[in-house]
């Protein structure tokens, strides 16, 4: 198993855990401030994980599509926590 393979394995139960705890948690703290954060949270997490498995489209598309779409989905999912943590504030 390369070691590329095993960092993806680690992140992917890195991610499953974060979703599966923020998901009960959501469940019992609907909402509310504390529901707003852990949708950001999600959402978050969710864009971060699909920027991190977009790899596997690597047989399939250029090398220079696949940066293209892994930037632009961890810069969403970074502005999309940033602003709506602002919208929170208020």
């Amino acid at each position: 198993m390369s070691t590329q393979m095993v960092i993806l394995l680690f992140t992917l139960l890195i991610y499953i855990l974060i979703l599966v705890i923020f998901n009960k948690a959501r469940k019992k703290y609907a909402g509310g401030k504390v529901g707003d954060v852990i949708n950001l949270i999600l959402v978050t997490t969710s864009l971060l994980f699909v920027a991190d498995y977009f790899l596997l489209l690597a047989p399939y598309l250029a090398e220079s599509t696949i940066v293209t779409v892994q930037a632009l989905t961890r810069t969403a999912a970074l502005s999309f926590l940033g602003f709506g943590g602002m919208r929170l504030i208020d």
